[in-house]
């Protein structure tokens, strides 16, 4: 039976079971029944779904199985590593932790661009590149649906930062978001089959339609169904639906979460009262059990569908340590060697290695928002380097403050309840009027209170705290919405702003500042002071209602200044110095952008110590997006080392004893002076963030500005050289019907070092004639070679047909330029070896035989190379 038959006869099955519901049960369907579970319907054999954010690991849903889940690295660095093997080996470990989880769809990817450096979610992103990013997601998606775990992409579209996320209008030119920021979506239905989109909170206004994205016909119906043919359900981002007809009519399928909200408290009504039309609900419905199928939810031959867990094995279900291994593999690879002047990659035997940073100490492993998971296990780099030389003295120093916030309380250890003396918080429940609805003497407290009485507006916090450690301790809480908190009776803070709903939706409940009271401890004179606060309890639409509150402790201690030295001279001292510093999850967040590109803290000024010191030092990048790096000249050798996830410290060993080679290469542009990025924020005038840059994102912007990066799209030095031979290109074979075909690169190249590696050929397209609508040059394909030390290697790129067209904004379809495009390769797009011409018409492809070559021989691991 031919896939369009087949494809015939389940949509006739399925119209035939959505014919059988009543209206009540079609409205039920595409409304959530709570935060992560759609409705089931027990008649029909049709059981809920489990959705799961997911982008650096499945966290689980309701009655998840687990409290810990494989803490994946951060989506750039999947896309670092250039490397789509290793991107179908990660999508189908995102099917065995669903399963695992007891989810049948995961949150994620999430392939918006990165327009701008500081983006909040730029982390869980995974290129500023349109094509890698297509590639690499279907990679991912393609592999995880192949095991029967639906992937749901998002946040369809122009969605790229996250100032007024939920307000912000996108106003992007037609051409710009066909050929940049729908392109990667594209991909995803053709080349994967994407069985679910989420649609972003912002709005867009390409020209023809301004609407929330959830309501733009044009976008969601237009082109994401009918011309692509998507045949999967659209899921509204959580409490992103504004509308009951709109949204319908726009083409959201399935309003999440539930099952209240705006279609949970108005689409059944709209219906009823001719408002929307039941037939505009039976397109809904059908997607919705299409999908149920797909994930083994629902069987349409009648019989009992699998349980969200019951496909672990056929989805070849790992162990942890199956997951913890393979997540080494993807960490080291994914690392960035972005200078090695002094050839201290990898390191070699010293008697003593000082380990200096706050990163060295503790890894910042993701950042902050929904992708957040609690991993199955967290690897130390200390100890990891200690087993890695287990002949070298390895110290640690911290030598930084990255962190806004002093460390959290102990409660456990130092709060005991005024009342009653149990060791804990004592915690009262008020209502509007002050009554006391609920007391709970001698709690624990972690930051949150969840699930609190749907009448209760006030949470009452109190804890005596002793201390015992002479000297002067700081005692802080960060919260957020109307707050009063007092030290033994002194106000300390206050807050009338009330939180709602779009506190959950902005993150700022995860990282809320604290105020620090400071409290001074005699040598002989332990003291007792009272924490009292009384905060305000939130009740977002949507979301169970909370309390968040962050009790802090800062001990007394070393100054900042001597913390400093410490680590300084611990470097001196050293044969070898290893610095790791990098951002946090109050920096790279959910939620809001970030308001510079520096690192937090006093971390620049502990890496030109240190550097100063001893000029045998690695800086080692613990970041997810670009920061800036004043000291890059003076540092021998930089290793970008991404927010690396649970295997953190296992990989990082594993670079700097040479067990994997870091062969990641950016796949953004690292910038040398924030004056020169060329979107250097998304805050929206008006209520409109405007794309004026047009398809001239990320390095393409750098490439027609003639401007110099700190290290350009593409780069990566691996561990050993290489040599670009010889070109070849040839016509390929991906053509459709009165469309030319793409080409395919065959590169010929050879290891000119002395380790063996792997190199990412990069193949680039450049217009026949400059031209200021189209960028200098851009990414067309690209592909991995292994390679062992003297070995010549070919490498095959195919380069798409798209590749070389343009958006025809008159004719509102493809068109390719006619004339002589160049066909550059390379190892970044400022560090280019070869190139071909591709003589373009109307017709089918025609290539000239001309192959030019240039800078062929790689230079060594020099500072030439580093921009």
């Amino acid at each position: 039976m031919s896939l369009e038959t087949t494809a015939r006869t389940e949509g006739a099955a399925l119209g035939h079971l959505a014919a059988r519901l009543t209206l009540e049960e079609k409205v039920a369907l595409v409304v959530g029944a709570g935060t992560w579970e759609t409705t089931g319907i027990e008649r029909i054999g049709l059981r809920p779904m489990v959705l799961s954010d997911g982008p650096v690991g499945v966290r689980g849903g309701t009655g998840s199985p687990a409290a810990t889940a494989a803490m994946f690295p951060a989506p750039s660095a999947l896309a670092a590593t250039w490397d789509l093997d290793l991107a179908r080996r990660a999508g189908a470990l995102f099917a065995t932790e669903a399963r695992r989880h007891g989810v049948d769809v995961v949150l994620a990817p999430q392939v918006n661009l990165q327009r701008t450096p500081v983006g909040g979610r730029h982390f869980e992103c995974y290129s500023e590149d349109p094509v890698l990013t297509a590639d690499v997601a279907v990679a991912l998606v393609g592999a995880a649906q192949e095991r029967g775990v639906g992937m749901c992409v998002k946040h369809y579209v122009a969605n790229d930062s996250e100032t007024d996320r939920t307000r912000y209008v996108a106003r992007v030119d037609e051409r710009t978001l066909r050929e940049v920021y729908l392109a990667p979506f594209e991909r995803l239905v053709a080349d994967a089959d994407a069985w679910s989109v989420m649609g972003a909170y912002s709005g867009v206004d390409d020209g023809h339609e301004s609407a929330p994205a959830l309501e733009h016909r044009g976008l969601l119906t237009g082109v994401l169904k009918d011309e692509w043919g998507f045949d999967g359900v659209v899921v509204s981002d959580w409490v992103a639906t504004r509308s009951v007809a709109g949204a319908v009519r726009g083409g959201l399928d399935l309003q999440m979460p539930g099952p209240d909200g705006v279609w949970g408290d108005g689409l059944l009504e709209a219906v009823r009262s001719g408002e929307v039309a039941e037939g505009e609900l039976d397109d809904k419905v059908e997607r919705l059990l299409r999908l149920a199928v797909r994930v083994g939810a629902l069987r349409l031959d009648g019989s009992a569908p699998e349980g969200p867990t019951s496909g672990a094995s056929a989805v070849g279900h790992g162990t942890p340590e199956d997951a913890a291994a393979l997540l080494r593999e993807l960490t080291a690879r994914s690392m960035v060697v972005l200078k090695d002047e002094a050839g201290l990659l990898p390191l070699a035997s010293a008697a003593r290695v000082a380990l200096v940073g706050p990163g060295a100490v503790d890894l910042f492993l993701l950042g902050g928002g929904s992708s957040f998971v609690v991993p199955d296990r967290v690897t130390c780099v200390v100890d990891e380097l200690r087993t890695a030389f287990p002949a070298t003295e390895v110290s640690v120093h911290a030598g930084a403050r990255p962190r806004r916030n002093p460390p959290l309380l102990d409660v456990a250890a130092l709060c005991t309840d005024p009342v009653t003396g149990a060791v804990g918080v004592r915690v009262e429940l008020l209502g509007v009027d002050g009554t006391v609805l609920e007391v709970e003497a001698g709690q624990p407290w972690d930051g949150w209170r969840q699930d609190v009485l749907a009448d209760a507006a006030t949470l009452r916090l109190t804890a005596d705290v002793r201390l015992t450690e002479p000297g002067v301790h700081g005692l802080g809480l960060g919260t957020v919405g109307v707050h009063d908190v007092r030290v033994d009776g002194a106000p300390v803070a206050s807050g009338e702003t009330v939180a709602d709903t779009g506190i959950v939706l902005s993150s700022g409940h995860n990282h809320p500042f604290a105020v620090v009271h400071e409290v001074t401890v005699g040598p002989d004179a332990p003291r007792t002071v009272r924490l009292a606060a009384d905060l305000q309890v939130v009740h977002p639409v949507g979301y169970a209602s909370f309390v968040r509150a962050e009790l802090v402790h800062a001990l007394p201690g070393p100054s900042a200044e001597d913390e400093l030295s410490e680590a300084v001279e611990a470097a001196r001292a050293a044969d070898v110095a290893v610095v790791v510093v990098g951002t946090t999850e109050e920096v790279e967040s959910e939620g809001y952008d970030r308001p510079d590109l520096a690192l937090p803290g006093n971390q620049d000024e502990l890496v030109a110590r240190v550097l100063a010191a001893n000029p045998r030092t690695v800086v080692v990048v613990n970041a997810g997006a670009p920061v800036l790096l004043p000291w890059l000249a003076d540092a021998p050798t930089v290793l970008w080392a991404w927010l690396p996830g649970q295997e953190g410290g296992t990989a990082l060993a594993d670079v700097l004893a040479g067990v994997t080679e870091p062969s990641g290469r950016l796949p953004w542009t690292l910038p040398a002076r924030a004056q020169d990025v060329p979107v250097p924020d998304a805050i929206p005038v008006d209520g409109v963030v405007d794309y004026a840059e047009g398809v001239h994102v990320g390095y393409r912007a750098w490439e027609r500005d003639g401007l110099e990066p700190a290290a350009p799209f593409g780069h990566g030095l691996g561990w050993t050289t290489w040599s670009y031979d010889a070109l070849e290109v040839a016509p390929g074979g991906d053509a459709a019907p009165d469309e030319p075909a793409g080409v395919v690169v065959t590169v010929t190249l050879t290891n000119t070092g002395p380790r063996a590696g792997r190199e990412v050929v990069q193949a680039y397209v450049e217009p026949p004639a400059p031209d200021a609508d189209r960028p200098r040059r851009w990414l067309g394909g690209f592909t991995t070679v292994d390679a062992a030390p003297g070995e010549t290697v070919t490498a095959r790129v195919p380069v798409r047909r798209r590749a070389f067209q343009i958006w025809d904004t008159g004719a509102r379809r493809w068109a390719t330029p006619p004339g002589d495009h160049a066909v550059r390769v390379g190892r970044s797009v400022r560090d280019l070896r070869l190139d071909a011409v591709a003589s373009l018409t109307a017709s089918p492809l025609e290539l000239s035989p001309t192959t030019r070559s240039h800078g062929v021989s790689a230079p060594s691991n020099s500072a030439r190379r580093h921009p």
